[in-house]
């Protein structure tokens, strides 16, 4: 099983790594190691012919499951949908999921989670652009 690892921290930043996801196996979460206060991420990873073996919901968390590698079926309360590497797929709150491997390698996902309608400002509503001297 992979772990994550805290790489590096600071005031304002941290840095944390679950590894390589090609040989990554089993469920990691994230939010321990960077100190998230917004969302919780998790890395998981799904052996051919496994599902995770209980369907969950959220009262107040949105889940968004972006998926890496790998082929699968996804199922939201009663509809079941083909997933595939690029598959983006948002789960609303009280809404039973689960989610299957049904190709030969791993399914490898990333699930971010986030209170439902929190989002305001995004992307160029939210920034600001900023002068300083490029360190890279």
């Amino acid at each position: 099983m992979s772990e994550i690892k805290t790489l590096q921290k600071g005031e304002k930043f941290a840095h944390a790594s679950v590894g390589s996801l090609k040989g990554f196996e089993g469920k990691q979460f994230v939010k321990d190691a960077t100190g998230a206060t917004s969302c919780e991420i998790s890395f998981g990873s799904l052996p051919t012919g496994a599902a995770i073996p209980f369907f969950h919901s959220h009262r107040e968390n949105e889940e968004n499951y972006i998926i890496l590698s790998g082929e699968g079926k996804f199922q939201v309360d009663d509809t079941v949908f083909d997933i595939a590497e690029g598959s983006v797929i948002r789960v609303a709150t009280h809404s039973d999921r689960n989610i299957k491997c049904t190709s030969a390698e791993p399914l490898v996902y990333i699930c971010i989670q986030a209170k439902e309608g929190s989002l305001g400002g995004y992307t160029m509503t939210d920034a600001d652009v900023t002068e300083r001297e490029n360190l890279l």
